[in-house]
């Protein structure tokens, strides 16, 4: 088997560091990763406690499959419960980090309690201990990682850390290693940040040896590593132009969120494009994006490092911004950007960057400062209280928005609640384009059906991630559907659901379901842990997965009601484009999915459903 069979739980409160054996059972019924911290998470702390409550748990979770040679072998998770929502979070990051904690010999890392003073943990094999991190608080993530490094003297430790938003209270602050990888979404972070854990630092030197069929693993990785390198999504697409590739995509298809959701294309998604990063400036004849990166074991290489315009407003006395560094991927680019009204290109880097080095989630920053620039455009809010003049498409408003957000300061406190609790601030609730309190991405759920769907039912709020639907009805992977259509996509989004959470669980990364099914997972499993990883078992894992997130929140208080969308999505029509005049049907396809799901008409699991999933 490659799960390393243990994990450590510290108790932050008594400064406590204790090896437990992992739970085989519990592991062979959730995999890893999401699937396995949510069983814990879920077994261990009360649906309806307070998330910034030192009785909330955070767990750092790895897959029997991360640190392998199996291709985007690199991923882990960090569970708990969200600020942002109040509902089970669980945000996944690539890089390096998850590959070292798996080497060093641990699956997982429990963190419970609230330290007295600010600590990071570090971990080296089979060493573990808390140290006094007072030096570090205060610090961006970028130079919590150098201080950290220079201390213990080994560039090669790797880390997983908040910045100042996540010290600050921003609800949707992130978790941040390697420099520019996030677990980005539902306020990871914060809660660190509320147990005063500045970092993770672990060095693992011991490699993950224990692959039940060696042979037969090397065989199958190459195998399904092929099928990768020979999609034209996976081997040629992300690669050449990262995520970004969808931007001018999803504007062609009139389902490209502008303007907080107002319109549904954007007149400047060209200038803020793949394309666009990879032009030559005028001003230095360099282009933005200086090469693509891939996280640990990573074949398709999607990341992108980018080098800012020196002579931009934002930098033009800040060196310390001028180097290469995590470039925008296509959520940061829609949200810093179309959803703003914004394109100006640089802007967004010098964005993205003060998002990652100080650990920002930036599709909820940029959701919420569109909420903003429509609140001042009905002139509810005003230059005095924000600051700043803040129409739709200021640059300067952005720039100074990321900034006073990431220090915790003057409006940034606002903006650093969500939209949710924004809008709700100022009578406009409406206003906030979310569904439980977390921010949409970067597709309108009313040119896409299923994407709506699929945002309505996430069980971490608004997200793309947990059911990438838009592969199917944008793409056509792996059948084309159409975007317009509701007929078949409770189906499609359950189906879409339910694969996502076994990937997720397994280490492995979500990019690899454009090329890849559960049959592609299935025999890598097999081989790296048991024979009963079948694809049929695959598929009821992810749904039993699902389903206890579902019950965790159905528990925290969520009902039926939750299951939403803005009154924009479901009664304000495309304006332009393929989707004019379109609306999200939620109302058709919502009791079908209960159906489909098998939970009762208030979508609760059904007593068959659970006997059946052995919850």
């Amino acid at each position: 088997m490659s799960w390393a069979g243990k994990l450590l739980r510290v108790n932050l409160t008594k400064g406590t560091v204790t090896p437990e054996p992992l739970n085989m059972d519990w592991a062979r019924a959730y995999l890893g990763s999401r699937g396995l911290a949510a069983k814990y998470l879920t077994s261990e702390i009360d649906p309806k406690v307070d998330p910034l409550s030192p009785d909330n748990k955070i767990i750092w979770a790895t897959g029997p499959l991360t640190g392998t040679m199996a291709s985007t072998g690199g991923r882990y998770t960090v569970s708990t419960k969200s600020p942002l929502t109040g509902a089970i979070a669980c945000s996944n990051s690539g890089g390096y980090w998850g590959a070292e904690l798996k080497m060093a010999g641990w699956d997982m890392v429990i963190f419970e309690g609230r330290s007295d003073k600010p600590v990071y943990l570090y971990i080296n094999d089979d060493v573990a201990e808390l140290r006094d991190a007072s030096h570090l608080w205060g610090k961006s993530v970028w130079e919590t990682e150098e201080l950290i490094k220079k201390g213990l003297q080994d560039p090669l430790t790797r880390v997983s850390s908040i910045g100042k938003a996540g010290e600050v209270g921003v609800l949707y602050a992130a978790v941040v290693n390697d420099l520019h990888r996030a677990a980005g979404r539902s306020g990871v972070g914060t809660v660190m940040g509320s147990k005063n854990l500045k970092a993770i630092a672990v060095r693992g030197t011991k490699g993950v040896g224990n692959i039940r069929d060696p042979k037969a693993f090397m065989r199958v990785t190459k195998e399904k590593k092929q099928i990768l390198h020979d999609n034209p999504v996976t081997g040629q697409g992300l690669p050449t132009y990262g995520t970004q590739v969808l931007m001018n995509v999803i504007n062609e298809v009139g389902a490209l969120p502008t303007r907080n959701h107002r319109d549904n294309q954007f007149e400047g998604a060209k200038d803020i494009s793949a394309e666009a990063m990879a032009t030559p400036r005028k001003t230095d004849g360099k282009p933005q994006l200086v090469t693509n990166q891939a996280c640990f074991g990573c074949t398709i290489a999607c990341g992108r490092i980018s080098k800012i315009d020196q002579t931009h407003f934002t930098v033009a006395n800040k060196p310390q911004y001028w180097g290469a560094s995590g470039g925008l991927e296509y959520e940061a680019a829609w949200a810093l950007g179309a959803a703003n009204g914004v394109n100006d290109l640089e802007c967004l880097q010098y964005a993205t960057m003060i998002c990652n080095e100080q650990g920002i989630d930036p599709i909820s920053f940029g959701a919420t400062v569109g909420a903003v620039m429509e609140l001042y455009d009905l002139g509810i809010l005003t230059k005095e209280q924000i600051g700043i003049e803040a129409p739709f498409g200021s640059a300067a408003a952005l720039a100074f928005l990321v900034e006073e957000t990431a220090q915790g300061r003057g409006f940034g406190k606002e903006v650093g609640l969500g939209s949710k609790r924004l809008t709700e601030k100022y009578g406009r609730p409406d206003l906030s384009m979310s569904s439980k309190g977390q921010e949409f991405p970067a597709y309108d759920g009313r040119g896409i059906q299923g994407i709506g769907l699929a945002y309505a039912t996430s069980n971490r709020g608004g997200c793309h991630l947990r059911g990438y639907t838009i592969a199917s009805e944008v793409l056509g992977i792996p059948v084309k559907t159409d975007p317009l259509s509701t007929e078949g996509k409770p189906e499609l989004v359950k189906a879409f659901q339910d694969a996502t959470a076994a990937f997720d669980s397994s280490g492995l990364c979500v990019f690899t379901t454009f090329a890849w099914g559960l049959t592609d997972l299935a025999p890598q499993l097999q081989a790296a842990i048991g024979e009963e990883f079948t694809t049929e078992e695959l598929e009821k894992i992810g749904e039993r997965i699902w389903n206890l997130e579902r019950e965790f929140n159905n528990a925290a208080g969520f009902t039926a009601k939750d299951d939403s969308l803005p009154p924009r999505l479901l009664t304000e029509p495309c304006k332009t484009g393929p989707t004019q005049g379109k609306v999200n049907e939620l109302a058709k396809m919502l009791p079908h999915y209960y159906e489909v799901r098998g939970w009762d008409a208030e979508g609760r699991p059904t007593a068959q459903t659970r006997a059946r999933l052995g919850l």
